[in-house]
């Protein structure tokens, strides 16, 4: 009970923090610019543009229309995320609307910053097992009832709506809004591959055990010994798989060096892992 608590603590947290990195990404380096954005925000923003409606409305009512679509397929703690995800933010834009950000005159470098600083707070929600609502809840909710991943289509999508933006703001300006998200989305994906950075170590060694016993009491880390047959010399071939972060992994290279020369070892990414002491099942 107490993990579960110091767990949702930590993802109100990080989802503050991260929302309100993303809210400041809209408010200073997106809207002063007129630049468009992609999304469900994207929608809001040209809306603003054309129109004048309010971001923080606009987004919040899509949102409320997205979860009423697809709530019966998402977790209820995805859903309760999202909302306060959703909330948080449209009261940010409010709140923070009246900030005056420092104007800078490099349209690229804005883009840049701006995409950045949003796909930092996005990458931050997304690593709780979140979502800022928007697509996110449309992919979820048909990867849950089709099956089907969505993430080139909704690629797609976003290329329409910048595409539309380009109506209302102009080509160039559309332009900088395609850096910013392509940015943002990078900028996403490093820093959820950060989080998640871990090496799938095998090692085939003559001695296993005090390898094994090594990686227990130095590195802190399970180990699974398989045990498989030579194909060259037919003899049995003990190897050790594991999974340690990359410093963990340069400490174990050393210690074979000295300890075990005419060890094997392979080294790979592990671009995600989940179980104990890695990423948790209930943060999916």
């Amino acid at each position: 009970m107490e993990l579960f608590v110091l767990s949702e603590w930590s993802t109100f947290v990080i989802s503050t923090i991260g929302s309100l990195l993303y809210t400041i990404g809209v408010i200073g380096f997106t809207l002063p610019y007129r630049f468009p954005d992609a999304g469900v925000m994207g929608i809001a923003i040209i809306l603003k543009y054309a129109i004048g409606l309010a971001p923080s409305i606009t987004s919040l009512v899509a949102n409320v229309f997205l979860l009423l679509w697809g709530g019966r397929e998402l977790s209820k703690r995805f859903i309760a995320w999202t909302i306060y995800n959703v909330l948080l933010i449209s009261f940010l834009l409010e709140a923070l609307s009246f900030v005056q950000f420092p104007i800078v005159n490099d349209m690229f470098l804005v883009a840049i910053a701006g995409g950045i600083i949003k796909g930092v707070g996005g990458g931050m929600v997304f690593r709780t097992g979140a979502s800022m609502g928007g697509m996110d809840i449309v992919i979820a909710v048909l990867r849950k009832r089709y099956g089907i991943e969505v993430g080139r289509y909704s690629f797609y999508i976003n290329m329409v709506i910048l595409g539309v933006s380009m109506g209302i703001v102009g080509l160039e300006k559309m332009l900088y809004g395609f850096v910013a998200s392509y940015v943002s989305g990078q900028t996403t994906d490093s820093v959820l591959s950060s989080f998640d950075k871990r090496r799938l170590v095998l090692i085939m060694a003559n001695d296993t055990k005090p390898v094994v016993k090594y990686i227990s009491d130095e590195l802190h880390r399970g180990s699974t010994v398989l045990y498989g047959e030579g194909g060259f010399s037919g003899e049995e071939r003990p190897t050790i798989m594991c999974l340690l972060t990359p410093r963990q992994t340069m400490v174990l290279k050393r210690y074979l060096a000295k300890n075990q020369p005419r060890s094997f070892m392979v080294v790979s990414e592990a671009s995600e892992v989940l179980g104990k002491g890695f990423k948790r099942w209930n943060h999916i």
